[in-house]
C-alpha cells in the first residue's frame, strides 16, 4: 500500500522541480530563436502565465502544486484499490 501523503509530496516535489527547469530551460541558448518562442509559446499555455513575470511564474508553479497533488491522489486511489482482494 502507497502511503497518500507521502506519494502526494513527491508528486508535488518533482512536478515543481520539471517546472523549474522548465523555466531555466527558456533562457538557454539550446535551439534555434523560432524553438526558443515555441518553448515560451507552450508554456503560456497556462492561464495567465506571462514570459517572464515573477507573478505568472508563482501561479504557474502554484498550477504545478494543484495538479501534481490531484495526480499524487488518484495514483495513490487506483494502486491501493487494485491491491485489495475483493470477497466473493
Amino acid at each position: 500500500m502507497l502511503s497518500l501523503k507521502r506519494y502526494r509530496w513527491l508528486c508535488v516535489l518533482g512536478g515543481e522541480v520539471l517546472y523549474t527547469l522548465c523555466i531555466l530551460g527558456g533562457f538557454l541558448p539550446l535551439r534555434s530563436q523560432r524553438g526558443t518562442e515555441l518553448h515560451h509559446v507552450l508554456l503560456e499555455t497556462l492561464p495567465g502565465f506571462i514570459w517572464i513575470n515573477f507573478g505568472s511564474v508563482l501561479l504557474g508553479a502554484v498550477y504545478v502544486f494543484v495538479f501534481a497533488w490531484l495526480f499524487g491522489s488518484y495514483m495513490v486511489w487506483m494502486h491501493n484499490s487494485s491491491l485489495v482482494k475483493s470477497e466473493k
